[in-house]
């Protein structure tokens, strides 16, 4: 299904790119880029000719040379734009249209090439995003940190850079900083009952882009999302490594017990085997379901971090779907979203996927992700941010930035990880280079400096097994060469020339799944309103199938105390997004306690809530409220609190409120408040919600300010509460 606002350009088989890679020339269906020579580069993108020619001093730069003179423009072009990113602080700007550091953006440009290239500029951008001893998480739904919660993506590329540097000073000096943030994060994000950490999918810090309408910022950091699983099990795991080196023994055995747990997580709760990749995302309120999209950042890094096992490995990227013009955020699409991350491919994702492609020996794999990499910046002679899915073009994006840090540093790493395929194994540099066939040849990279070592690379031939290997003349016994090296040195590299067995990949051509449903419940009919593009509707019951029908309606018991959600479902078998939950028969199961009652003052001033007012919690005010429930009935029940926060923007900004919930001293759990709304304090929503059981009775709970609950502004932790409901659940 194309999306309706956008017209049909291509026929009624969809878009057919012809993309070949020449010895001076990339050719695509309607456009044509020509390398005269490495430092410049023709482009006739839209039949509007435009031109690249070097202008900056890029000589203390490692060169690079091969048989495709484009590529090796491009690696010129992006040496360029790393200059160009360069603030005078010595930090990395994050591109054309994006001033200063962003965590996010400078680690992933980091752990692709940018650690290598510039290790000094990248330990100063790293120091950038650091606060109060934490690391910073400086951009997200509803004010950041807890509903994004990427933030220690920081530490993949901290780690990186001490492999690169083995700087020991480096490494003391992260070390705290990882540590207390992560001892920070297991309060605040790691969800018990499932093992996972909650928050907004890492990068994908655009909520309707990737998540359904009606999923609010406190719903989003309910979600339990691939790539941010990733990530912490990743961060966790490099701690552990980082303790053992400082010999800190106890802790390192914490963390590598804590990454364990995530990893069997991610494997038992979002792996999905009828499909063979993993899905997006836990989603929902009381009861989690699935979303069974395609998400290619979290897909690439679970194979590259051996989350997934060497047979699901090689599924991944064979079974995740690519379209014709690269592999997109999401798949499938979601309707009616204009492209930035929804219908969007991203260079930088791209360059994660064909270092996981290539980590499995997928050819067929790689080379389409080379392509994809390589047309875009030769088009458009430049590395941009993103670019459309279904049209390959940049143009239609909602936002869009010229030379993107992280597209920049995707493009060289392409050289320095994917070709030559450098790595680090303790004190040994490791050459695992993967070459397709199409991009065969001499390949050179000389004036590589890492740690006290210049090496002159030298490989020809293509695929990834080494048939000879040598340093300075002297054939070595394993492709590695010692970090204690000093001064200049030749190492040579001969390929096989073999491309071993044939590789397969999920091409798909670009389509939407069916839009959410709006279902609504009157009396006992639970209804919603029938989609043309929807074959029919599953109906789901506290988060388990229930019934499938072609109506657009269901009748329910009229004594059901149970949550209902609606799935349209697409011809080719694609799903929606679940329907807000609905909770049928609410008054049976819900007690409401107004707050203003055990806190004060009491509040007014706003309007919209329901009592005689509410109260205030914030740095100064009600830093620890007490309050009591009777429970009537023993049973496990959700938790959850009416407020406004109006210190911010819904999508953007540092100051979400993080509270601790104790049952008398016990910690159970934290809530958040994110923004509603710019100065929009009389807009009142629900929090998340806290599930545990309750035994009939009274009870006491305090909602506490803790060290743990700094939030990324470190002022204002500030939100105005209404009351606190308890819903016991079926």
């Amino acid at each position: 299904m194309k999306p309706k606002s956008d017209p049909n350009r291509f026929s009624e088989h969809g878009p057919k790119p012809v993309f070949q890679v020449k010895a001076d020339r990339v050719e695509q269906e309607g456009f044509v880029a020509m390398a005269n020579s490495p430092t410049e580069i023709v482009s006739n993108q839209n039949r509007q000719k435009a031109k690249w020619t070097l202008r900056s001093d890029i000589s203390h730069y490692p060169t690079f040379k091969s048989e495709q003179i484009l590529i090796d423009a491009l690696y010129n072009l992006s040496l360029e734009e790393v200059i160009l990113n360069t603030e005078a602080d010595q930090t990395f700007r994050t591109g054309e249209k994006w001033e200063g550091v962003w965590t996010r953006d400078v680690s992933y440009g980091i752990m692709l090439g940018l650690g290598i290239l510039e290790p000094e500029m990248s330990k100063n951008s790293l120091r950038r995003k650091v606060k109060s001893g934490r690391i910073v998480q400086d951009t997200g739904t509803g004010g950041a940190y807890p509903v994004s919660s990427d933030r220690v993506v920081w530490a993949l590329a901290a780690y990186e850079i001490y492999q690169v540097t083995g700087d020991r000073d480096w490494l003391e000096e992260i070390y705290p900083v990882i540590k207390d943030s992560v001892k920070d994060d297991l309060k605040n994000v790691h969800d018990p009952k499932t093992g996972l950490v909650k928050g907004e999918s890492s990068f994908l810090d655009w909520r309707e882009q990737t998540y359904p309408r009606w999923m609010q910022p406190a719903d989003i950091f309910e979600s339990l999302a691939l790539g941010t699983n990733a990530v912490h099990h990743q961060a966790n795991k490099l701690l552990a490594l980082i303790a053992a080196e400082l010999e800190d023994h106890a802790p390192a055995q914490e963390y590598a017990r804590h990454a364990a747990k995530i990893k069997t997580a991610i494997n038992t709760h979002l792996w999905m085997e009828d499909k063979g990749y993993y899905g997006q995302y836990l989603y929902g309120r009381t009861h989690k379901l699935l979303s069974p999209r395609a998400e290619a950042l979290g897909e690439a890094l679970c194979v590259l971090f051996d989350i997934a096992d060497h047979d699901k490995q090689n599924q991944v990227v064979a079974q995740t779907p690519v379209t014709p013009f690269g592999i997109p955020c999401i798949f499938p699409q979601i309707p009616g979203i204009p492209p930035y991350h929804n219908d969007g491919v991203w260079p930088f994702v791209q360059a994660f996927w064909s270092l996981a492609a290539a980590k499995v020996g997928n050819e067929d794999a790689l080379t389409e992700s080379l392509d994809a990499i390589y047309r875009a910046a030769a088009l458009f002679l430049t590395n941009k941010e993103n670019f459309v899915v279904h049209s390959g073009e940049h143009a239609g994006t909602q936002i869009n930035s010229d030379r993107q840090l992280w597209s920049v540093a995707g493009n060289l790493g392409m050289v320095f990880k994917v070709f030559f395929g450098l790595g680090f194994e303790k004190d040994y540099l490791t050459f695992s280079p993967s070459v397709p066939k199409k991009y065969t040849g001499k390949k050179q990279l000389q004036g590589l400096k890492i740690r006290n070592v210049v090496l002159d690379l030298e490989m020809e031939g293509f695929g990834r097994q080494i048939q000879t290997i040598s340093l300075d003349g002297q054939l070595l016994d394993k492709p590695q060469i010692p970090l204690t090296l000093e001064g200049q040195h030749h190492v040579k590299i001969s390929l096989t020339n073999h491309s071993g067995p044939l590789s397969k990949i999920n091409k798909q051509e670009v389509f939407f799944s069916p839009d959410t449903p709006k279902a609504k419940l009157h009396a006992n009919t639970l209804v919603w309103e029938g989609q043309d593009d929807a074959k029919g509707y599953k109906v789901l019951k506290n988060g388990k199938f229930y019934l499938q029908t072609e109506k657009s309606q269901v009748a329910i018991s009229g004594k059901d105390h149970a949550v209902y959600q609606v799935i349209a479902i697409s011809d080719r078998e694609e799903e929606s997004y679940a329907s807000a939950p609905i909770l049928a028969n609410a008054a049976e199961g819900m007690g409401v306690v107004q707050l203003e009652k055990f806190a004060g003052p009491v509040l007014s001033a706003y309007s919209g809530y329901r009592g005689e007012g509410y109260v205030e919690i914030s740095k100064t005010v009600n830093k620890a409220l007490s309050f009591t429930l009777s429970i009537p009935q023993t049973g496990d029940y959700a938790m959850h609190f009416v407020y406004s926060n109006g210190n911010g923007p819904i999508n953007t900004g540092n100051s979400c409120a993080i509270r601790a919930l104790y049952r008398e001293d016990v910690f159970i759990g934290t809530f958040v408040f994110p923004h509603r709304g710019m100065e929009i304090w009389d807009e009142w929503g629900e929090s998340n919600s806290i599930q545990l059981p309750l035994e009939k009775g009274l009870h006491h709970f305090t909602l506490s300010l803790e060290a743990f609950c700094e939030n990324m502004n470190g002022t204002i932790n500030q939100a105005m509460l209404d009351c606190v409901r308890v819903v016991r659940l079926a």
